[in-house]
């Protein structure tokens, strides 16, 4: 099997069957990497082409530096971000609506509204590692940062995530305490006479 970076090479060069492998190996990763980001499923189809076209139109500034996979999902990230801007200047009051009593409350609405919560970069850093399942030197080069800086906000997003899915204890205040006060206690065998 040919690698990514040597079918874009391939298709660098040319070869119109090199860019069809690619796009047959991506399309559905890249589509599965908008929709989980995106209410619409044609908006993530629509970013899916437009990744692609992005990818012609640079074919020559391409250089295989890192892996193209990589490559894919920065253009991606950025398609992402122009099209969160576009819909939060269109964005209007019914847009905004609550959910829908028709929503299924399985465990998957509850990962992604625990998901929701979380604020936009530790969202994104947990969903390119466990939905796109790229590598913490992968997540560096997309999201332009050290290795040892995913590590660190990976963790961090995890608690917070973790968080949001446990359910919050009661304040210790509304816990009669067994711990009678001290001076109320008599030594034992003694009297308090």
């Amino acid at each position: 099997m040919t690698s990514d970076e040597a079918l874009m090479l391939e298709f660098h060069r040319g070869s119109r069957p090199a860019l069809d492998e690619l796009f047959s190996r991506y399309r559905g990763p890249l589509y599965g990497f908008f929709r989980r980001r995106l209410e619409s499923s044609e908006s993530a189809e629509d970013l899916t082409q437009e990744t692609f076209l992005v990818v012609i139109r640079s074919t020559r500034r391409y250089e295989a530096l890192s892996l193209f996979r990589t490559y894919l999902y920065g253009i991606a990230l950025k398609l992402l971000a122009a099209e969160r801007r576009k819909q939060f200047r269109g964005a209007s009051a019914e847009s905004l609506s609550e959910p829908t009593a028709s929503e299924n409350p399985d465990a998957a609405l509850w990962i992604r509204q625990a998901l929701d919560k979380l604020e936009e970069s530790e969202r994104e850093i947990l969903m390119l590692r466990e939905y796109e399942q790229l590598s913490y030197a992968e997540i560096a080069d997309v999201l332009q940062i050290a290795v040892n800086t995913v590590r660190s906000k990976l963790f961090r997003s995890r608690l917070a995530l973790r968080n949001q899915l446990e359910p919050q204890p009661k304040p210790v205040h509304d816990i009669a305490s067994p711990i009678t006060p001290a001076h109320t206690t008599a030594l034992p065998g003694r009297s308090e006479a």
